[in-house]
């Protein structure tokens, strides 16, 4: 059995899911660090990745964790 890497999402898409700007998502980022209860993996280059598997939960209405 193979285990499955983890699948992220850019910010773009991330908010795309929530139908916000994605300037939302970064303002929230900025102070609290963190949208919805999610907090993204930043990466070397700067930008964030967001977990797809806490996404799902979310809008299906479950706690991020």
């Amino acid at each position: 059995m193979q285990s499955q890497a983890p699948r992220f999402l850019s910010t773009d898409e991330f908010a795309a899911e929530f139908k916000v700007k994605p300037h939302t998502v970064r303002q929230s980022y900025c102070n609290k660090g963190e949208y919805a209860g999610i907090r993204p993996v930043k990466l070397p280059n700067r930008f964030l990745a967001w977990p797809v598997d806490a996404v799902e939960r979310v809008l299906r209405g479950e706690v991020a964790s």
